[in-house]
């Protein structure tokens, strides 16, 4: 490693000129992996987390102690932020707004009790450093009463599956979890990356059927939102057939 940061590593952080001290990171998910990189090249990433409705930055990333990849940080000072049920992030602070305008019914749904019900999931480890899980409205939840978050699955996936365009797991309301994969992409390369991220998973989590879709997800399509994120109902729609067919075929056989 020491060797690698004087040949390489310090040739490449040189392009990025000499008064560059570390990069801040928000508004999307940061792969862990490209936040190791730039730590490798000696430049810090710190993340940020935070919602229109909180004024921005509910955690950050503390520049004088080493970041973890994968988290956001801890919470900012004078913020106070809780798990509430299913793990929502909820959070409590003078950032935090006073309402939608004019939509009394909608701020009273997420402004209970002094605190703000961001619709996200996350946890908390030891040193007060918080990560984003996925969004509840998102949750796949089966017949069986499990229900989980599809996004960090869909991430392993799109790691092991550089070639797929989209990767969305569906399931809600049936018996176990299937998925589709949108991109040009061989059944055996998707087979094995899904028995590779199964291995991992407990039984009701595990992915037992899959379609390949050969057209991309786009936002004129209606597939997805203005800044690329997936509708997950617009697709559940669009392709209930396929949908359908996987769990026929899959009770069938």
């Amino acid at each position: 490693m020491l060797l690698g940061r004087k040949l390489i590593f310090a040739k490449v952080k040189k392009r990025f000129g000499p008064n560059l001290r570390a990069l801040i990171c928000g508004s999307a998910p940061l792969a862990p992996e490209t936040q190791q990189f730039f730590l490798m090249l000696g430049i810090p990433v710190l993340q940020a987390y935070g919602l229109t409705e909180t004024t921005a930055l509910c955690t950050l990333d503390d520049p004088g102690v080493p970041v973890e990849p994968g988290y956001v940080g801890p919470a900012v000072p004078g913020i106070e932020m809780q798990l509430g049920d299913h793990d929502e992030i909820i959070v409590r602070g003078p950032n935090i707004f006073s309402g939608y305008w004019n939509r009394p019914e909608e701020s009273a749904k997420v402004l209970r009790d002094g605190w703000f019900h961001t619709g996200d999931q996350g946890e908390v480890n030891a040193r007060g450093n918080w990560r984003i899980v996925g969004r509840l409205k998102n949750l796949v939840v089966l017949n069986t009463g499990h229900k989980f978050a599809p996004e960090p699955i869909e991430d392993k996936l799109a790691q092991l599956l550089p070639a797929a365009q989209h990767i969305v797991l569906v399931g809600n309301g049936r018996s176990y979890v299937c998925m589709l994969v949108a991109g040009k992409i061989e059944p055996n390369a998707v087979q094995a990356a899904m028995d590779a991220v199964n291995a991992d998973l407990p039984h009701y989590r595990q992915i037992r059927n899959f379609r390949i879709l050969p057209e991309a997800f786009t936002v004129d399509g209606g597939l997805l939102t203005a800044m690329g994120k997936i509708k997950r109902e617009a697709i559940a729609k669009r392709y209930d057939a396929e949908i359908s067919s996987m769990y026929e075929r899959k009770a069938s056989a």
